[in-house]
C-alpha cells in the first residue's frame, strides 16, 4: 500500500489525544508483572485498547502493533506502533517523564510519529517531507559539533533474562561516554530522547535496543527535524536496526567512532556482538 504519511497525521493525533486523556486522569491501578523489575499498569491496557479499536475504525486497513498485546491484525504494509506508556516506571513513581507514541511504520520505515507527554504539556509530531513541530511550532535539532560540549542521553539499563549480561555493554558505553561528552542523561523514556533530540534540547541519544512501539515515532520526528538516525555502524536506521543513534549530524561521526574504537578495544565483550540479544 502507499499512501502520503501526511493524510494520517490528523486521525494519529486524534489517537493520541485519546491516549493523552486517559493518561492525565487514570490511576496506574493494578500493577501487572512482565518480567524481573519489568511491568505494566492498568493505564497501559487501557491506553493500548482505546487506541487500537480507535484505529481500527479510523484506518481499518492499516495493521497495528501495541506493547502490550502484540500485533491484533496485519495491514497491507503498514503498521501502527503504540507505545501506550512510554516510561511506565516514571509514571508508576509519578515522575513526569512519560508519554504516549504512536508511529506508523511503511515496510521497515516510520513515515509519520506523535509523542505526547501529557505532564509537560508537549506534543511532537512529524510526517515524512513535512518537518516536525512541538505544539505546532517547526523544532530543529542542535548545532552542537563537539562530543566535548554536548548532552547525550542513554537508553535505560535491562532488567529481566540475563540483565547482567546484557548491560555490559551499556556499563562500557556509559563509561566511555563519562570521559568525552559533556553529560550523560537517563530520562527512562525511549520517546522522550528521541523528542528532545529534534527539539535540541539533548544534543544525541543512543539506546542499544531498537522495538518499533520505542522507536518509530521519534525516530521519525528527529529526521524530520535534521538529525542523522543511524544503526550501531552508522548505517541507515531502520525497524530491523539493531540499535538507535539519533544526534546532530556533525557529531554521528565521532559517536559511531567512538563505539567502533570501544569495540575494537574489546570494552564491550562478546555480548556487543551478539546484538540479538540486547533488548
Amino acid at each position: 500500500m502507499t499512501i502520503d504519511a501526511r493524510t494520517l497525521l490528523p486521525i494519529a493525533e486524534r489517537a493520541v489525544s485519546i491516549a493523552s486523556e486517559i493518561i492525565r486522569t487514570k490511576a496506574p491501578g493494578v500493577v501487572t508483572a512482565k518480567g524481573d523489575r519489568d511491568m505494566a499498569t492498568e493505564v497501559d491496557y487501557a491506553v493500548e485498547h482505546a487506541v487500537r479499536e480507535f484505529l481500527s475504525r479510523e484506518s481499518p486497513e492499516i495493521g497495528f502493533l501495541g506493547e502490550e498485546e502484540g500485533v491484533s491484525h496485519l495491514g497491507d504494509g503498514l503498521m501502527w506502533a503504540l507505545d501506550p506508556v512510554d516510561g511506565t516506571a516514571n509514571f508508576l513513581h509519578g515522575i513526569p517523564l512519560c508519554g504516549v507514541s504512536l508511529g506508523l511504520v511503511d515496510k521497515d520505515t516510520p513515515t509519520l510519529g506523535v509523542i505526547d507527554l501529557p505532564f509537560l504539556n508537549l506534543r511532537y509530531s512529524a510526517a515524512e517531507g513535512a518537518g516536525a513541530v512541538v505544539n505546532g511550532s517547526e523544532i530543529r535539532v542542535s548545532d552542537a559539533r563537539e562530543l566535548q560540549s554536548a548532552i547525550v542521553a542513554i537508553g535505560d539499563y535491562a532488567v529481566g533474562e540475563n540483565a547482567d549480561e546484557r548491560n555490559r555493554p551499556r556499563l562500557a558505553l556509559t563509561e566511555e561516554l563519562a570521559g568525552r561528552v559533556q553529560r550523560i542523561r537517563m530520562f527512562g523514556s525511549a520517546a522522550i530522547d528521541l523528542a528532545w533530540v529534534a527539539d535540541g534540547r539533548i544534543d544525541a541519544n543512543i539506546m542499544l535496543s531498537n522495538n518499533p512501539w520505542d522507536t518509530a515515532a521519534g525516530v521519525i520526528i528527529a529526521r524530520e527535524a535534521g538529525a542523522t538516525v543511524v544503526d550501531l555502524d552508522g548505517s541507515p536506521h531502520s525497524m530491523t536496526a539493531h540499535a538507535t543513534i539519533a544526534a546532530s549530524p556533525k557529531l554521528v561521526a565521532d559517536l559511531v567512532e567512538l563505539i567502533a574504537e570501544a569495540r575494537k578495544a574489546g570494552v564491550f565483550d562478546r555480548v556487543f556482538d551478539r546484538m540479538s540479544g540486547l533488548t
